[in-house]
C-alpha cells in the first residue's frame, strides 16, 4: 500500500455524536471501527455498573488492544477508536499508539453544549435497556467535570465539528 494509515480519535463530551460520527469516518474510510464501549459491554457485561467501574476496566482493554492495533495501521488498515480522548492523558495514549508505527492521526472535536448533550442523553437513555451505565444528569455531570478540549499546545492534527 502507498497511501499511510490514520489513527482517528475523537474528543467530545458525553452524548455529543462521537460513536455517530466514528461509524460514518469508518465507512467513509474504509476503516477498522473498534468502539471501546462494544468491546467493554461484552467483555465485561456484569462488572461495569458506574463511572468507577468504567475506570478500572477501560486501562484493561487498552492494554490488549495497543498491539493489534498498531499491527493494523503497520499493515496499512486505518483505525477509527472509538475511545474518549476527553483529557490530555487519554490523548497522549492514542499518541503514543501512532507515534510507535509513524502513522497519520487525526483528533475529531466534537464541540457541543451540556443542553444538547444532555437532550442527547435523554434519546439515548430511552433506546438502551433500563439499568444501562452513564444515563443520568448527574451522571453526566460527573464525567464533564474531567473534560478538556484540546488545545494548540498539545500540537494534534485536529478536526472540528459544531453540534447543534
Amino acid at each position: 500500500m502507498n497511501k499511510k494509515p490514520t489513527l482517528h480519535f475523537f474528543c467530545g463530551k458525553m452524548a455529543s455524536g462521537k460513536s455517530t460520527l466514528a461509524r460514518s469516518i469508518a465507512e467513509e474510510n474504509n476503516a477498522v471501527l473498534i468502539a471501546e464501549d462494544d468491546w467493554l459491554s461484552k467483555l465485561y457485561p456484569e462488572e461495569i455498573n458506574d463511572f468507577d467501574d468504567y475506570l478500572k476496566y477501560s486501562p484493561r482493554l487498552k492494554a490488549i488492544l495497543v498491539q493489534h492495533i498498531q499491527y493494523l495501521l503497520l499493515q496499512g488498515i486505518s483505525i477509527v477508536l472509538d475511545f474518549p480522548g476527553n483529557t490530555p492523558k487519554q490523548r497522549n495514549w492514542f499518541r503514543s499508539i501512532f507515534d510507535s508505527v509513524q502513522a497519520n492521526h487525526l483528533l475529531h472535536y466534537v464541540a457541543a453544549s451540556d443542553e444538547l448533550c444532555k437532550q442527547q442523553l435523554k434519546m439515548r437513555s430511552q433506546e438502551k435497556s433500563e439499568g444501562s451505565a452513564f444515563t443520568t444528569d448527574a451522571e453526566f455531570e460527573a464525567v464533564t467535570k474531567y473534560f478538556q478540549p484540546p488545545t494548540p499546545e498539545e500540537k494534534f492534527n485536529i478536526k472540528t465539528y459544531q453540534s447543534n
